[in-house]
């Protein structure tokens, strides 16, 4: 074989090898009070989502008194399985969870009871998943409210609610760690979503705070995964929003939520992680959207999907 046909063979096979599938941005969500379960919408270019399914559910909730599948987080962890946690009711002590190789068959449902260990905790709220690969462990966080555990923010929240955020760690969604506490700086929270930046962990958090209203998005920071956090912005959302959800598009960091009282979803955009504007005037989502999750997937876990009707 001449060597300048062998060296373009190598070079082929090379890049050939290097080459990685094209990614697609995806979205989780629930509808009404999520009685009906999983949906998802995707985009090309993450602002313009488009319904999956003609909009209809994916997956119907079968777990707790309540089943309900409100605020469902998916993310895709180790060997490529997807793995997601939800909200099972407005009042219960444990959390919903499932994996799916491709997002259409979906493994039997499991009520984890999170909370089992504290017999007054009100409630489990918009579980959150985190895959850490220096521990090869996943990382479940939730809010709670545990009745008089808390002076701070008491009473100045709706109704009975002073929320913190929890979370345990597991690394095959079979045994679970004690469940601690992650975050606590003196005010009620909730609707927590981690991300690792630069070797840094952001926590966007909903401040809960009912009276004065505050109900809006703000970040705090920690050099650690499961402690220290502490925060370092002022709002970067409008008041009266939950579901903070966040992903990167090209330079920027965008962060969706659910405008829950304007009944749309609404968007925040930063390429520094300080200076935010709003862009509700560049995103679209399928009608009735409620608090989800964006997320990045394989465009042919998309094709597949696309294939259901």
């Amino acid at each position: 074989m001449k060597p300048l046909l062998l060296a373009s063979l190598i070079l082929m096979l090379f890049t050939g090898c290097q080459t990685s599938e094209k990614e697609v941005y995806l979205f989780s969500y629930f509808q009404d009070n999520g009685q009906d379960g999983l949906h998802l919408a995707y985009s090309y270019d993450g602002y313009n989502y488009t319904a999956l399914n003609d909009n209809k559910s994916f997956l119907t909730p079968t777990v707790a008194e309540d089943k309900l599948m409100r605020d469902p987080c998916i993310i895709q962890g180790s060997g490529g399985k997807f793995h997601m946690v939800w909200t099972v009711s407005w009042n219960d002590r444990g959390i919903g969870y499932a994996w799916s190789e491709d997002l259409i068959h979906w493994s039997e449902q499991q009520f984890i009871p999170v909370m089992q260990d504290e017999p007054d905790a009100l409630n489990c709220w918009a579980p959150e998943l985190i895959y850490d690969e220096k521990s090869n462990q996943y990382m479940i966080y939730w809010a709670t409210t545990i009745p008089g555990r808390f002076a701070a923010g008491e009473g100045l929240g709706d109704s009975k609610y002073n929320h913190r955020m929890y979370y345990t760690t597991t690394n095959d969604f079979v045994h679970f760690s004690d469940t601690k506490l992650l975050y606590d700086e003196g005010f009620n929270v909730i609707d927590a979503v981690i991300k690792n930046i630069d070797g840094a962990y952001y926590m966007f958090l909903k401040d809960e705070t009912k009276n004065p209203a505050k109900k809006h998005i703000r970040i705090a920071k920690s050099d650690q995964l499961t402690e220290g956090y502490q925060l370092i912005s002022d709002p970067i959302s409008p008041d009266w929003v939950e579901g903070p959800t966040v992903t990167r598009i090209g330079d920027s960091w965008v962060v969706f939520y659910d405008e829950y009282t304007r009944h749309y979803m609404g968007a925040v955009r930063s390429t520094d992680l300080k200076n935010w504007e709003v862009i509700n005037d560049q995103i679209n989502f399928p009608e009735g959207t409620r608090h989800g999750t964006v997320f990045k997937a394989p465009e042919s876990v998309l094709n597949k999907l696309l294939e259901i009707h």
